[in-house]
């Protein structure tokens, strides 16, 4: 009731203080704009322009901080274009007309006066109907009791049938109370819809932008990683394995007609050699397409990293299905690389994995009681896990004190 009540009054705060000031705002641009744009043949419209430009701004920075209000989202300001570096006086002062902001800046402020006018009558009508309405018995009250007076009240319907209107209009004040949270939300969408499209449009697109290209670089950066690690783990073990295989299978054949048992040893070590060689292969190889992941799914794949496991580990999938490749392969790596860690550094007793979906969005928590101290700072290992879950939009939360436990939350959307 409380936050009801807080929206209420902010909708209406929005819409019935705003009002004036997009009148004010609106004389203001277009007298401006008309003096600026009929005196710019003789230049000296431009630098008034472009002060009627930066005067719009400011309208629409304060619009901005009320649509975070109004829209419960956090305040969105567009990136207004510099001037360049060794630009003159005038070339400075011109500035603000060369940035399309701006100019949706001033749209706005002359367009949003019919969309605030019909806001302020919705909010005024609709918070007169309750208000008028459940105060109408008081208006009988007060205006029997003056002097001398036996019209008024008749009026206004306090002589006969004083009972039946009483109920009508309290009635109607009980409707209008229970409408108005409606209404004036209503009304001040209706005015936030225009500055929402011309004020932060372009802003929340810049920004999904840049999101993108981060998410393409943390990809981009995130597989030369893994491919420098799966590089170096391949020169540091398989391959020298198989150069000392071959050094083995050299030194058997020069043995074999002289020495038959030596031989046969060598083969027989070479042999184990070969087997060693394929499992630390195929250890890689589950980094990289694990064909139980492809084939069936996070559970089964999760279940085998678990199993795998130095330190035991609590796994709890409650997601059934399959989703896109790039979700899962994130999920996957970040779970293998979290364990692979929680084993080597974290001198744990236990680890909980927990995947779960909330709406859209895939939510993996892990967590082990180690020493904790485990962050996402570059140079890091989990600083690689974020960039992986950036390229799918993902987030990383990790909270880790010294001492533990440590908490690592992964958000991944799924859509």
């Amino acid at each position: 009731m409380r936050s009801l009540m807080r929206r209420v009054l902010l909708d209406t705060r929005y819409t019935l203080v705003g009002f004036p000031t997009t009148v004010i705002g609106f004389a203001i641009l277009i007298a401006g704009f008309a003096a600026g744009l009929g005196t710019a043949v003789v230049w000296v419209g431009v630098p008034l322009l472009a002060g009627v430009l930066m005067i719009a701004r400011g309208f629409a920075d304060a619009e901005r901080g009320w649509l975070s209000d109004v829209l419960r989202r956090p305040p969105v300001r567009p990136r207004y274009k510099p001037a360049p570096e060794g630009a003159g006086r005038f070339r400075r002062l011109v500035n603000p007309l060369t940035s399309g902001q701006s100019w949706l800046d001033l749209l706005h402020g002359i367009l949003n006066l019919p969309m605030a006018i019909i806001a302020f009558v919705l909010t005024v009508v609709f918070w007169a109907i309750p208000l008028l309405g459940l105060s109408y018995p008081l208006y009988g009250v007060v205006t029997s009791r003056i002097p001398g007076n036996t019209e008024l009240p008749e009026l206004l319907g306090f002589g006969r049938g004083y009972g039946v209107n009483v109920v009508f209009h309290v009635s109607l004040g009980v409707l209008g109370l229970l409408v108005l949270p409606f209404m004036v939300r209503a009304a001040a969408l209706i005015r936030a819809g225009l500055g929402r499209a011309l004020l932060t449009g372009v802003a929340e697109l810049q920004e999904r932008i840049e999101d993108l290209a981060e998410g393409r670089a943390a990809a981009v950066s995130a597989e030369a990683n893994a491919l420098r690690k799966l590089e170096r783990d391949i020169h540091d073990g398989p391959q020298q394995r198989l150069v000392s295989l071959a050094m083995e299978l050299s030194r058997a054949q020069r043995q074999m007609a002289k020495d038959p048992e030596a031989a046969q040893a060598t083969i027989g070590s070479a042999i184990t050699a070969t087997r060693e060689t394929l499992d630390e292969l195929r250890a890689l190889s589950r980094g990289i397409a694990p064909p139980i992941l492809s084939d069936r799914g996070l559970a089964p794949a999760l279940a085998a990293l678990a199993g795998r496991c130095t330190v035991p580990v609590e796994l709890d999938v409650q997601v059934v299905g399959r989703f896109q490749a790039a979700v899962e392969n994130a999920i996957y790596f970040v779970v293998a690389e979290t364990m692979t860690n929680v084993a080597k550094h974290s001198r744990a007793t236990v680890c909980t994995v927990q995947l779960s979906r909330t709406g859209n969005i895939l939510m993996l928590t892990i967590g082990d009681d180690g020493v904790g101290g485990a962050h996402v700072a570059k140079g890091h290992g989990l600083a690689g896990l974020a960039d992986r879950l950036r390229a799918v939009d993902g987030e990383l939360t990790v909270d880790s004190p010294d001492g533990g436990p440590t908490v690592i939350v992964a958000e991944v959307p799924c859509a």
